[in-house]
């Protein structure tokens, strides 16, 4: 044995017991890593368990575990409950006395932390996020290193380079296993049941079941991938091996050192596999804020690649089974398609990348799924320990008013030849951090009201201690650094965790919850966008509308794009330098709120709520130059919303590019929407007038409203009774003279219907606000206005 100091970044994280008949072994943590020396594997052993108590409870928690015979070591850590009541560390040297223990007290007492593991506690608690160093005594082992006894520390950013698979299956609706394909660093393979056939695929022929999972097996261990990739490929991929393979008596020997797959299904599925990391496409879209109407394979890699899956048949699953009993070459070249587009998402949207900065920021595994609440708390949690007080429970402060939400004004419609968006930078990060908004800062500020910096809802945040405001100021200058050496990763990912820092305060799902907290962000947002406007209007400006961080300000119509950018940029400059002086002569703090000149719109057009006089809300258009080319920029409007058809949304294009001409003329809207109108009734545009619709729950479940595309899957049903489709794929269904209906080629339209549905609304959106009369237009197919 020796000993080094390696670097490397933490894959996936275990805790066990090694002797069950002996519990004062303690637990031991298990820590995999990827390294330039290869694989490690980081054994921390003799570790203990811990939850906290009141002091007040030590007593009758005492009796109830020696009753129950459950050993627990009590240590007075000088910590304290947000209320200063002293708190007590209950230690344990099992994960199973830890639960058995918690189970027995949270019935009798409070119990604070307990549902924190402590592979996470451990790395949490030492500001371990992703990059580590470690050294120990060092073992060489098959395939890769082994360090016993370790000792572990942050490490400076370390940058992995991970070899990578991309895992997709084909399989019955009952989750028989057709074949399973691989593809990525060292592999390009489909594994298929079936009798050999002549291919040019690489295809590894497999017997039955038992031998695909074995060949399975054999060549994870062969590849040895530090990460597998997929598409919804925790929840349905691996779940189906791993039922399968229990199903079959087999243990899916995949992971590094041959260790077995285990999968935990609850609220979400928890997977783990020693040695390897799998991450999820669509979860990793969505932690990186990425939007679509549809996350489906299909769906992304169109809009992302422009690339198709190889069955593009609504009925996806019969397909798949009929291939499987007639054309098995076609099933692998589908199975492998699928592989391949995954990996070519990632590689674009650099998805691996996002995670491991995500991971150095927050602590998290590079696979969690959502977990703005469990960032918060590995962010925070360790901050607050070392101030001395523990977290508390859900609920506990006993509050129950609501938060309001964002500052949303009343707009003021029409049409606007100039009109400037003034948007605070990070509005509600910049109020927390100015404010001093911050959990223990709360608890601070009620202690000593007199020096504490006023909230609402009878807050008081204290100006000396809390942790938030330090924290919003490390990562506004990463980002500011990351912009400036172009990580965009980075940034994006610092952008995300300063915006979620409020969602998390105002989620009654987090520990730190409390109103207070969460009202005093959001009504100084509406404090500071009221006042805003009002200094705005008190220099001679007309402000139009205005929402949680942006207010949108009309500009005489005479000025030129130059003078528009410039009273932007120095209306900006006012705004700040009036904020500047008002924080400090109200508080004595120095303001971090930042507005900034954010787009010049020319024109701009803000609709009325439909059917009404009054302005509409977060719904608008309007048009930039961007690199000299003039491009409509449309908010909540029809173009951008996935339950209008691609008639609705280039038909309202259509309009405001006319609309927006210089010198628009009003007569000349009608012979378009005649012309639209006509084109349609021609069947020019019955390719455009697809509804596309996600299910949203299984078809059985629709029994009472019944919407239009459950109506169609219905009726289709009915002549073709082996059809099946499943919660959460998208529906493409159009009107016919029979109603709704399941899209097929060569189908009769109800043109009328989709006239007064798509058409009429935009059209009438544009006119109303703009008092326009079409009365005495020439008769013709505007009369079904």
């Amino acid at each position: 044995m020796t000993q080094a100091i390696y670097q490397g970044f933490i894959l996936s994280r275990q805790q066990y017991s090694p002797n069950k008949y002996n519990a004062q072994e303690g637990i031991t943590l298990c820590y995999w890593l990827s390294s330039d020396a290869g694989p490690i594997k980081v054994l921390i052993p003799h570790q203990e368990a811990v939850f906290f108590i009141r002091a007040s409870d030590v007593a009758k928690a005492t009796l109830l575990l020696k009753a129950a015979a459950i050993p627990v070591d009590m240590k007075d850590v000088a910590m304290r409950h947000f209320d200063s009541e002293k708190c007590i560390a209950c230690y344990f040297t099992s994960t199973q006395s830890l639960y058995n223990a918690r189970t027995k007290l949270e019935l009798a007492i409070s119990i604070y932390e307990a549902d924190i593991r402590h592979l996470d506690r451990f790395l949490m608690e030492r500001f371990i996020r992703g990059s580590v160093y470690v050294t120990g005594e060092v073992t060489k082992k098959q395939g890769y290193i082994q360090i016993n006894n370790a000792q572990v520390k942050a490490a400076n950013k370390y940058t992995p380079t991970f070899k990578r698979v991309s895992l997709d299956i084909e399989c019955s609706g009952e989750g028989v296993l057709f074949s399973i394909g691989l593809v990525g660093d060292g592999i390009d393979c489909i594994l298929m049941i079936g009798e050999p056939v002549e291919s040019e695929q690489s295809i590894v022929w497999c017997h039955d079941e038992i031998d695909l999972l074995n060949q399975l097996q054999i060549i994870i261990q062969r590849v040895d991938p530090d990460i597998i990739i997929g598409w919804n490929v925790i929840e349905f991929d691996f779940s189906v091996l791993y039922k399968r393979a229990e199903e079959l008596g087999i243990k899916l020997l995949i992971g590094r050192g041959s260790s077995p797959l285990y999968i935990k299904e609850g609220h979400f599925t928890r997977l783990t596999l020693p040695g390897r990391c799998v991450i999820d496409g669509i979860d990793t879209l969505k932690n990186a804020t990425y939007h679509y109407d549809s996350f489906s394979l299909a769906n992304v890699s169109h809009k992302v690649l422009g690339e198709e899956k190889l069955i593009k048949s609504n009925n996806r699953l019969s397909e798949i089974v009929r291939q499987y009993n007639e054309d098995k070459l076609a099933l692998a070249a589908y199975n492998r398609q699928d592989c391949v587009l995954v990996n070519r998402i990632f590689d674009k949207l650099k998805l691996i990348e996002f995670a491991v900065v995500r991971t150095e920021l927050t602590g998290l595994e590079l696979e969690r799924m959502g977990g703005s609440v469990a960032a918060f708390t590995n962010l925070y949690l360790p901050l607050l320990h070392r101030s001395g007080y523990v977290a508390p429970n859900l609920g506990e402060h006993g509050l129950t008013f609501e938060s309001p939400g964002g500052y949303v004004m009343e707009s003021t419609p029409g049409l606007y030849k100039n009109v400037l968006v003034l948007d605070f930078k990070s509005l509600y990060p910049s109020i927390m951090r100015t404010f001093c908004i911050d959990p223990l800062g709360l608890i601070k500020g009620l202690e000593s009201v007199e020096n504490a910096i006023s909230g609402f809802h009878e807050a008081y945040f204290s100006r000396e201690y809390h942790h938030l405001p330090n924290l919003i100021k490390e990562l506004a200058a990463s980002r500011q650094h990351a912009k400036e050496t172009e990580q965009p990763m980075l940034s994006q990912a610092i952008k995300i965790i300063m915006n979620s820092l409020y969602g998390v305060l105002g989620s009654k799902g987090c520990r730190f919850f409390d109103p207070r907290l969460s009202s005093s962000i959001t009504l100084r947002g509406h404090e500071i966008m009221q006042t805003t406007r009002k200094w705005l209007e008190e220099l001679g400006h007309s402000v139009i509308y205005g929402d949680t961080d942006s207010t949108f300000v009309s500009l005489d119509e005479a000025m030129t794009a130059q003078e528009c950018e410039y009273e932007g940029i120095q209306l900006a400059r006012i705004i700040n330098k009036k904020w500047e002086e008002e924080i400090n002569s109200r508080f004595e703090l120095q303001s971090y709120l930042e507005i900034e000149f954010e787009t010049h719109y020319s024109p701009f057009f803000m609709p009325t709520i439909r059917g009404k006089t009054t302005g509409s809300k977060k719904r608008y258009v309007g048009q930039i130059i961007s690199k000299g080319t003039e491009q409509l920029i449309f908010k909540g409007m029809e173009t951008v919303r996935s339950d209008w058809t691609e008639l609705a949304q280039e038909f309202q294009v259509a309009l405001f590019e006319l609309l927006f001409k210089d010198n628009f003329d009003a007569t000349t809207l009608s012979p378009v929407i005649e012309s639209y109108i006509a084109r349609l009734y021609a069947g020019e545009f019955d390719s455009k007038l697809i509804y596309r619709k996600r299910l949203g729950q299984h078809l059985s479940d629709y029994q009472k409203n019944i919407p239009p595309h459950v109506q169609a899957l219905k009726r289709y049903q009915v002549t073709n009774p082996d059809f099946e489709i499943t919660k959460g794929q998208i529906v493409e269904y159009v009107y016919t003279s029979s109603g709704a209906q399941l899209h097929r080629n060569s189908q009769k339209f109800d043109y009328a219907l989709y006239v007064e549905k798509q058409l009429k609304p935009i059209a009438q959106m544009i006119l109303q606000p703009l008092n326009l009369d079409f009365q005495s237009t020439k008769k013709s197919q505007l009369d079904l206005f």
